[in-house]
This record gives C-alpha cells, structure tokens and sequence, in this order.
C-alpha cells in the first residue's frame, strides 16, 4: 500500500504550475514594451478603420445628395446634364471620379454607362460600365447586358452576344435572365445558326413560363424551326 504524503509537502502538480507561472513573468517582464507596443498597434488599426467608416459613410451621404439631382435628368432624358452636371450639382461623371470609394460613386459610373450608351457613344459606354463594381445582381446584370448592347451598336457581335448570356446567368432571375437571353437567340438567328436560338427560346419556355418573353415564346420557337428546315 503506497504511503501518504507528509504534511507541508507541495504536490508535483503544484511545482510544476508555479514554474508556468515564474516563466510567464519573465517572458511578461522581458517583453513588457514589445507587448505594449503591439497592443497600441492593434488599438490604433481598429480606429483608423473606426474613422475610414465614418468618413466613406459621410462622403457616400455627400455623393447620393449630388446624385439626387443627376438622376432626375437621367429620368428625364436630359442625359448631357445627367452627366456633366448642372453647375449646382455633379453630374455622374464627377460624381464617379470625386466619390469613386463610395457605393454612390460606383452606381454614378453605372448611370454615367447608360448614359454614354444612349447618347451612342459607345466605347465611353463599355469603359464606364466595366469599371461599375457588380454587388447588386439586378443591377450587375443590367450593366453586363448594356456592355453587349454597345458592343453590337460597334458590329461585335460575338461580344455582345458573350455578354448576353453572361448577364443572363449572372441575374439568375426570371425578370433579367430572359430578356438577355432573347437578346442571345435573337443574335443566334442574325446568324443563321438556328439550332442554337431554337435551344435558348426553348430554356425560356421551360424555365420562365411566366415572364413576358415566356408569354410569346411559341412564336420564335416555331419561326426558328421553320427556318431551320
């Protein structure tokens, strides 16, 4: 039978935490400023980034109140004032190269894109529709959808058709997706390849019944196969 342990006697067990603790001190003390030092770091990261917050929050309130006033020209189809402003508000332009962190700013160069486009010009159109950053899916896919609208405008329609169909599976919607992809067949007929537009007005009658284009999609499909004999 094992014997029991004297009275006053420290347990193993004890020794060993006192040890942890006499090495923690040491590290502690030698390495008190470092440890300071990198705290004061952490602290001042966090409040730079406290402050970068608050400061793109507070130019993002500026840009939508400069973008109040260009969106009513846009509205109103006066697009050269929508763009350039009025001399008391930004025009999307401006307001996209003053604003260019903000979500303000990055949606002035998806307007300042529509813009462009409808004024037919077109490479302006792609430059600034390309640079809009694509968060909202709705509005990404409207952006990538007008990218191939001007690249057919300019006679590339293997482009524009690229960006067709890419704007339709980037909406994954029923409201965007077969509209680009009406665009996609309606190209496909342009170029006599039949098969390819009968396949896509088909996905349209299977997968989007109820939208507008599913509606009056027998009417394509039977074109397309009459012209495919």
């Amino acid at each position: 039978m094992a014997k029991g342990k004297k009275k006053g006697e420290n347990p193993q067990g004890l020794e060993n935490v006192e040890e942890t603790l006499t090495k923690t001190e040491q590290f502690l003390e030698s390495n008190y400023k470092a440890l300071l030092a990198g705290l004061g770091v952490i602290v001042l990261l966090v409040g730079l980034i406290w402050l970068g917050k608050l400061y793109l929050n507070n130019r993002n309130d500026e840009a939508q109140v400069q973008m109040y006033q260009a969106q009513r020209y846009l509205e109103s189809d006066s697009l050269n004032l929508a763009l350039n402003g009025d001399g008391n508000y930004l025009g999307f332009i401006d307001i996209a190269n003053d604003y260019k962190y903000t979500k303000a700013g990055n949606l002035a160069r998806y307007c300042a894109g529509i813009c462009f486009l409808h004024l037919g010009h077109y490479e302006e159109a792609i430059d600034y529709l390309g640079k809009y950053s694509k968060k909202d899916k709705v509005i990404g896919s409207l952006a990538i959808g007008a990218i191939g609208d001007a690249y057919v405008e300019l006679g590339d329609t293997k482009k524009g058709l690229s960006k067709y169909l890419e704007a339709a599976e980037y909406a994954d919607n029923s409201f965007n997706t077969p509209v680009f992809l009406m665009k996609a067949a309606e190209l496909y007929e342009m170029e006599n390849n039949y098969s390819k537009a009968l396949q896509i007005y088909q996905r349209i009658k299977d997968e989007y019944p109820e939208s507008t284009e599913g509606t009056t999609i027998d009417k394509y499909i039977a074109r397309v196969k009459i012209l495919s004999e």
